[in-house]
């Protein structure tokens, strides 16, 4: 066991940042790292990633409902119409982070997942990015950042229209959908994705 574990109440091992509070032992008991394989289950992921470029996950966990409600809860067809209306009311809603870049790239990586579905659709094409062997870490310093997975996912979806997908995020969202498993060795999570 690592001093990156710390054991909860339940004798269960999580990493420090999940062991911080409720929310995030929560989803990472419940949610991270588990298979996410529908379309609009990766365009919400890849949204909220993309979002949380620069920011704490904590922060858009604590603002996913009040994205769920301001994205039509990331149904592509939906988001891929908003208008210059809905941009400016989305500028203007305190119960999502506020930044233009992202909120343009949601909406454009929505109309980009609507092409998507000619190529088989957007949570299969993610999906062939999965890598054969997953890392094996033992603290949180071993956790990559970034992989050639995750470099080459960034590349071709920049190809097909997408933004706010560099490579960190990429992986990122890899992790998020159960991709690879960086749940550390000694997590009751550890091989659960």
């Amino acid at each position: 066991m690592t001093e990156d574990l710390v054991i909860g109440e339940d004798g269960l091992a999580r990493p420090q940042w999940a062991a911080t509070n409720d929310m995030l032992r929560d989803y990472y008991d419940s949610e991270w790292g588990m298979p996410v394989n529908t379309e609009a289950g990766v365009f919400e992921r890849l949204s909220l990633e993309c979002f949380q470029s620069g920011l704490s996950w904590a922060i858009i966990l604590s603002k996913r409902e009040a994205f769920r409600q301001a994205f039509a809860n990331f149904d592509p067809e939906k988001v891929a119409l908003f208008t210059e209306n809905d941009f400016d009311s989305l500028m203007d809603n305190p119960g999502i982070v506020r930044n233009k870049l992202k909120i343009r790239a949601t909406i454009a990586n929505a109309e980009a997942t609507l092409m998507m579905r000619e190529e088989g659709g957007l949570a299969d094409f993610i999906w062939s990015f999965k890598p054969e062997a997953t890392p094996t870490p033992r603290t949180i310093a071993e956790i990559p950042t970034q992989s050639p997975e995750s470099k080459e996912l960034a590349k071709a979806l920049k190809k097909r229209g997408f933004k706010f997908v560099g490579p960190t995020t990429m992986f990122a969202l890899m992790e998020a959908i159960g991709m690879v498993d960086t749940h550390l060795v000694g997590s009751h999570r550890r091989n659960s994705s």
